[in-house]
Order: C-alpha cells, then structure tokens, then sequence
C-alpha cells in the first residue's frame, strides 16, 4: 500500500533527480547590498521626506516657529508698547502688518502671539501624553480591578465636555496666568492617550518578548518603560501631532472669549478677538491672525497625516 501512494516527481513535474543542479555561486552578487540596513526611524524619516505634503507642512511649521522666536527678539518694536500717534495704520513698510487700536506693532504682536500659541499647544499635548501613558499603561497591564476603577474614572471625565472644565478652572482662577491656562486644557486632555495607550498595551502584554522578559525577573515599571512604550512609540507620535490643532484652536477659542491669554501677553486668539470689534473697518486685523491659526493647523495636520504613514511598520522599506 505505501509504495503504491509514491508520486513520482518525473511524473507529475517533469523532472527527475537527474535534473535537479547546485546552483553556481556568484560572489559578487553575493556581497553586493540590495538594501542599505536602515534603523526603524531613519527609515521613517526617509519615508517623511519623500511626502511632498507632509514635507510642506513640516517647513511651514519651522518657518513659523523660527519667526516666533527671533522677530519679537530681533524687532525695534515691542509687543506691548502703545503709541497713540500711530493707531490702526495700515500694512507698510514701516509696519509690515499695521498697527491696532493702541498703536502696537501687529508684525511683532503675531510672531509673539505664534510664541504663545505655540508654545501653550505643545506643552499642553506633552502633558497630556505624558499623563495618558502612565494610566494607560497601569490599566492595561495590570487590567483586573486595577483596570476596572481607572476605566470607569476615565469614562465619567469622558463624558464632561474638555472646554466646560477650562472655562470653569479659568473662571475661578482667572489670574493664573499661562500656567492656569495650561492646567485648565490638561486636566481632562489626557484621557484619549491613556485610551489609546491603554489598548495597546492589552495587545502587547501578552507577546512573547514581555513573557520572556517578565520569566527573566524585570520588573513591571521596566517591561512598561523599556519594552511596552518603545513599540508603540509611533502611535504615539503621530496622535501628539494630530493633538497639537485641537490645543491651539481650543486656546483660540478660550481666548476669544476673554478666558484665556491675558492682556499686555498676546496669543492668536486675542488679537482675532481683539480684531472683531473693529474688522468692518480694518478688515487687516483680524485676516492675518486667522490666517496664521488656519495654516498652522492645516500644517500640523498634513505633517501628522505623513507620520502616521511613515511610522507603519507595515509599509517598512516601501518608498
């Protein structure tokens, strides 16, 4: 019976063991590198530069960064001088944005105004992020009641509107300053990381690596920090940069209402606020902080769009 179930491969392939032959050896085609041997983030990095959207909204966003840093620093105006002979001006070559209703440099008060949005938007999101993976990782990892109690914290503050909470932290401490501002937008901000941390670390905890490392005697802090938080340091990255908009439109907003940056300190929600009371008039005033605040975040976006596509595992050594 099991001589007759032998396929013969001549048979059926048309080709016997006679046929079959050592390949030859070619060493230069051995040693030549089909592929340079890249790290995880330089191949990212590679895959970023090769997309032109994402390109242009990292330049766009470097470009407004070096400009709120070194204009106010660099300017014969100062950002809070008043000079009543010199009010509502329009754009010129003296003044290169106009003035406002005190006589103040608007150039100068929109690159101090990208210092302060700019600046509030990326610690809030540092914050927040750094928040959300320490919860995030506990629950997920140590899961059973520990998960249980933090899970149905975070869904009682989910269920309360973020800019309620500013508003009512900046109302009963409207002194603060920045600082209370930032407190304000961190104080529930960081619940969609620790979310997102929290379901990652489900999936990775059980992988092999965590058990081995966890069978060798490491600690739960050092399989969280050196092996749970580097894998998924791209997901990571990429929802800071589709955080920071959200933050600057926020203390846009909050500003807009006279809650949020306070005067002489200037950001882009308090000139376009400032701007509204008279933009049938000097229409200048309120376009050019808008236009400021839609570009930035349409930078933003493009360059986190870029990110999240270039930080795939998935799509490693695709160009």
């Amino acid at each position: 019976m099991e001589s007759n179930t032998v396929i013969s491969s001549e048979k059926y392939f048309g080709f016997g063991p006679e046929d079959i032959k050592r390949a030859p050896r070619d060493r230069d085609k051995l040693n030549k590198v089909v592929r340079p041997s890249l790290t995880y983030w330089q191949d990212a990095w590679i895959k970023l530069r090769r997309n032109p959207m994402a390109t242009i909204g990292l330049v766009i966003l470097m470009v407004y960064i070096l400009m709120a840093i070194f204009v106010p620093m660099l300017s014969k105006y100062d950002y809070a001088t008043q000079n009543s002979a010199e009010m509502n001006l329009p754009p010129s070559a003296g003044h290169l944005f106009g003035t406002d209703q005190a006589g103040r440099d608007l150039w100068v008060r929109n690159w101090m105004g990208a210092r302060v949005s700019l600046s509030i938007g990326i610690l809030v999101v540092l914050v927040n992020t750094a928040i959300g993976c320490v919860v995030g990782g506990i629950a997920g990892y140590f899961g059973g009641r520990t998960d249980m109690v933090i899970m149905r914290i975070i869904d009682v503050l989910y269920g309360i509107p973020s800019l309620i909470i500013a508003i009512l932290i900046r109302t009963v401490w409207p002194q603060g300053g920045i600082f209370s501002l930032i407190i304000a937008m961190c104080m529930v901000g960081w619940i969609g990381s620790a979310r997102l941390v929290r379901g990652q670390i489900l999936q990775l905890k059980n992988m092999e690596y965590v058990m081995a490392s966890r069978v060798l005697g490491a600690s739960d802090k050092r399989i969280i920090i050196r092996h749970m938080i580097p894998n998924i340091s791209g997901l990571i990255i990429t929802s800071m940069t589709m955080a920071i908009p959200k933050v600057i439109f926020d203390e846009a907003f909050l500003s807009f209402l006279c809650i949020g940056v306070q005067p002489p300190m200037c950001s882009w929600g308090t000139l376009a606020q400032t701007a509204v009371q008279v933009y049938r008039v000097y229409p200048y005033q309120l376009i050019i902080p808008a236009f400021f605040i839609c570009t930035t975040m349409l930078s933003i976006n493009m360059l986190g769009d870029g990110m999240r596509d270039a930080l795939d595992p998935k799509t490693r050594g695709k160009y």
